[in-house]
């Protein structure tokens, strides 16, 4: 695991039996430094505890959400960042707070 990388432990979501080749196959698909995935993975990670929500995330790092809302669906599903169960209002409308998962 690369060394920036390890700043944001936990590892992939992988099951504690699974073979060796998918643990590689998980860190194969993890955020790289410099990608859109890294930027977003980056911000909520240094939201701490108060999250970000989609649009924060969007106004924080000069993304449109057609670029920032896929991203942080691939962390999701990666198992990068979770939903909170926070919700804050932004325009009139409750929005998820996301996340880093945490073991």
């Amino acid at each position: 695991m690369s060394d920036q990388l390890a700043l944001f432990a936990p590892a992939p979501k992988v099951g504690a039996r699974s073979p060796e080749t998918s643990r590689a196959a998980a860190l194969e698909v993890a955020p790289r430094t410099g990608t859109q995935r890294w930027r977003v993975l980056q911000f909520v990670t240094a939201c701490g505890d108060d999250g970000a929500t989609d649009d924060e995330i969007q106004d924080a790092l000069a993304m449109s959400g057609n670029t920032e809302r896929p991203r942080r669906l691939e962390l999701v599903e990666g198992g990068w960042i979770i939903d909170s169960g926070t919700r804050r209002r932004h325009q009139g409308r409750d929005r998820i707070v996301w996340i880093r998962r945490s073991e």
